[in-house]
């Protein structure tokens, strides 16, 4: 059974283990073994900052031990995906393993986030120019995952074609 590294800030979520364990039913519902970073338990007695180091080992842990990785990279905190999400899907493509991501938003970041034209580029609201490439994310993850516009279900239903 091909392992998946489940990506995304559904750790955030309120009802994150109960949220994983439903991700991780439907992985197996396609045939794969869904690992999710809320599986690890860290020791008990940790001060913040050896908890934390303790957290990013174990999901670097995980990533290694997975086939693919399929990451939410819908917006957080703002217009763009998870920060830690992102550095883990650029992780996993180090390691050459294949990255499929998903978002509900299949708008161009242009439609996404600009809020005007100024000079004869695109600008979000703090000024910067907003890249057009057509692409609902940016061209880094866009370029180098294979991208779906939908949910989890969605994904997995993409990812089946190619990992069975």
């Amino acid at each position: 059974m091909k392992k998946i590294y489940l990506a995304g800030p559904d750790v955030f979520r309120h009802d994150a283990v109960e949220y994983g364990q439903q991700l991780k039913a439907l992985c197996e519902s396609f045939g794969f073994a869904g690992l999710y970073p809320l599986d690890n338990h860290a020791p008990a007695g940790l001060d913040k900052p050896l908890l934390a180091h303790w957290i990013y080992q174990s999901n670097i842990g995980l990533i290694r031990q997975a086939d693919a990785v399929m990451a939410n990279v819908n917006a957080f905190r703002g217009h763009e995906p998870d920060s830690g999400t992102v550095f883990e899907v650029g992780f996993a493509i180090a390691l050459g393993k294949p990255v499929w991501v998903y978002t509900h938003d299949g708008r161009s970041l242009v439609e996404q986030v600009s809020l005007g034209h100024e000079q004869g580029r695109d600008i979000d609201a703090h000024g910067f120019t907003v890249e057009d490439f057509g692409l609902n994310l940016n061209l880094m993850i866009a370029c180098s995952t294979r991208v779906v516009v939908g949910d989890a279900r969605d994904c997995l239903e993409k990812m089946v074609a190619e990992l069975t």
